[in-house]
């Protein structure tokens, strides 16, 4: 199945664009949109027996902490204990007490997650990530927040209600929580059903309260360039096609190597522009590839065996002949040193 394009998601682009986008919360309504992702998947990750820490958390929003091992269990692998494997009886039992279940990076393990995201990220432009919540009725994951992301939230089962506050009013804010008595004003209140997608801009304040049922949505993140970005990407710049020794040998040396760099960064700063720099940051975050440059798809194992041939390195065969003749061979050299 071909994965959801950003209509899908928001209807008309063009609208979403000019009055959304990065400016006010919503609530849409697709006619038919499918998550890669949902409860029917959740029971296959934990019967893969593979999913584990720290792709899973539970998580209060009484900034009460949930150890790993209360949701986690441990196995004994080639003689040695490892932790971390998601305890689906545990689990369960922490959702009935009220806590939500979040899954993270959902689009590193799970194939049809991974197409959504690249599909989006290449509309975007932007690097896109993907999460999964699992909220009780009544029961809140997180406080009241702030996200250094555009958010995508497609309700799949259950409804929860969501507060939305405003924007930041300063550039300088921060991420993460905020106080219990955040009074920014409040934008929209809404109990999506299964099916509605909510979109919340870059930096809104929100909060969720589980409502009715067992409540899940996956929830997809489009990041955008901030600082650290462009500094990278400004460093990238001015050091292109510098022909400097990686360890400059004596003061000498490295004084020549600081003015040749100096030099070459002058001569540089006056080529970039402001947008080959935002150009350069996005390119760095999702990790565009030049036209003609990309990667083929890498080869599964199904395939590798179809085209397997004996004159493959390492795959000579090792028929019964050949193992009792080394087996003879070993024999007489054992009793050549007897």
């Amino acid at each position: 199945m071909e994965s959801p394009t950003l209509a899908d998601w928001v209807g008309d682009v063009e609208s979403f664009s000019s009055h959304q986008w990065q400016h006010k919360p919503a609530v849409f309504t697709p006619e038919t949109l499918a998550s890669p992702f949902d409860l029917d998947e959740l029971d296959a990750a934990f019967d893969s027996g593979l999913l584990r820490t720290p792709y899973l958390e539970m998580v209060r929003s009484n900034k009460v902490t949930v150890p790993t091992e209360a949701y986690t269990t441990s196995r004994v692998v080639n003689g040695a204990t490892h932790h971390g494997f998601a305890d689906r009886a545990k689990v369960v039992g922490l959702l009935r007490a009220g806590a939500t279940l979040l899954l993270r990076h959902v689009d590193q393990w799970h194939r049809p997650t991974a197409d959504l995201v690249a599909r989006l990220s290449g509309e975007l432009d932007r690097r896109v990530e993907a999460f999964f919540f699992v909220t009780p009725a009544d029961g809140q994951g997180l406080a009241i927040h702030r996200n250094d992301a555009d958010v995508f939230a497609l309700q799949v089962a259950g409804r929860k209600t969501w507060y939305v506050h405003g924007a930041p009013t300063t550039a300088d804010w921060s991420l993460g929580e905020l106080p219990d008595d955040e009074d920014s004003p409040q934008l929209l209140r809404g109990v999506p059903k299964p099916g509605n997608v909510l979109y919340i801009p870059r930096g809104f304040a929100h909060r969720a309260v589980g409502e009715a049922g067992l409540s899940a949505h996956p929830s997809l993140t489009i990041r955008d360039i901030c600082l650290r970005d462009l500094t990278a990407a400004l460093r990238q710049c001015l050091t292109e096609d510098l022909d400097i020794p990686a360890r400059p040998l004596g003061e000498a040396a490295i004084t020549d190597a600081c003015a040749t760099l100096l030099s070459h960064a002058r001569a540089k700063l006056d080529t970039i522009a402001p947008h080959d720099l935002r150009h350069s940051a996005r390119a760095a975050q999702t990790q565009t590839r030049q036209p003609g440059g990309e990667a083929p798809p890498p080869e599964t194992f199904t395939a590798t065996a179809r085209n397997w041939s004996s004159d493959t390195p390492g795959a000579k065969r090792t028929g019964l002949a050949s193992v009792v003749r080394a087996w003879h061979r070993l024999r007489g050299t054992r009793r050549g040193t007897a």
